[in-house]
């Protein structure tokens, strides 16, 4: 279990003691599925890389149910090679950047790879859920999109909504991808909070050598961690999330709580960060 520190502890925490409580890393394990149970909304998030053979979506032993997805609700990203995802028999394949959204119930999850050599790259999302909405393929192609920012601010990106109250329905899970424009490294910047929601943060796309400062913390005590390709960052409600790069990059970023209205949010002035 990941447990999660408050903001007054988190004021105080060496650089360390805040990679070990807000950053995920070691997700993608070729030939594995890698599950982290976390306490910030019971969030758990894990990779999957399939190789020569499917990989079963086992239930981990703290969460106390005879499957996975008794009582929760799944959304699954590509980040890697073309694959599939059997779900209770039915193939739903995978190109890189789809997502399958995995209702309640669904009792058999299976992942696999085209091609070994070019494995599949699942990162799963995954929240408790009350409602029962049926398993729903959306392709890159697919999500609602909008274009951000502006080549000036070195933020000029593409947002991708996926599952969200407009899209693919859920029960509190809302996901989409964030793409930056070459020579575009900030993203959302200005920052914001949302304390009706938290969030998870997975920078991928990046090259070997490029890190991303993000930036955490409540805005008049903020904090850095420097994330690379494949780790996530966890954001609770009081937090801000925001990061730079090296480079450009892709990042997934996903929501559970109380609403699934993107824009509920309470912006944090330039002049109030520290």
């Amino acid at each position: 279990m990941h447990y999660f520190p408050d903001s007054g502890t988190a004021r105080t925490l060496s650089t360390e003691e805040l990679r070990s409580r807000f950053l995920v890393s070691g997700l993608f394990e070729p030939g594995k599925i890698v599950l982290k149970v976390t306490d910030l909304d019971r969030l758990v998030v894990g990779g999957a890389v399939p190789r020569d053979e499917q990989l079963v979506l086992e239930v981990p032993a703290s969460l106390r149910a005879e499957y996975f997805a008794e009582r929760r609700e799944l959304g699954a990203l590509n980040i890697g090679g073309s694959g599939t995802i059997i779900v209770d028999g039915k193939a739903h394949a995978m190109a890189k950047r789809d997502v399958l959204y995995i209702g309640r119930g669904a009792r058999d999850v299976r992942f696999a790879s085209d091609d070994a050599a070019t494995p599949a790259r699942y990162y799963l999302v995954s929240y408790p859920a009350h409602a029962s909405h049926p398993t729903s393929r959306v392709t890159a192609k697919e999500a609602q999109g909008a274009e951000l920012g502006s080549a000036d601010k070195a933020n000029r990106r593409r947002i991708s909504r996926y599952i969200h109250a407009d899209g693919v329905k859920s029960g509190q899970l809302v996901m989409g991808v964030t793409v930056l424009e070459p020579g575009s490294v900030w993203n959302t910047m200005p920052a914001h909070t949302h304390n009706r929601r938290t969030e998870i943060y997975l920078y991928f796309d990046l090259p070997p050598d490029a890190v991303v400062v993000h930036l955490m913390g409540e805005p008049q005590e903020t904090r850095s961690i420097i994330v690379r390709d494949g780790e996530a960052v966890l954001s609770p409600g009081w937090s801000i999330h925001t990061g730079c790069g090296t480079s450009s990059y892709s990042f997934c970023w996903a929501m559970g709580g109380e609403n699934q209205d993107y824009a509920d949010m309470d912006p944090v002035d330039m002049k109030q960060l520290r």
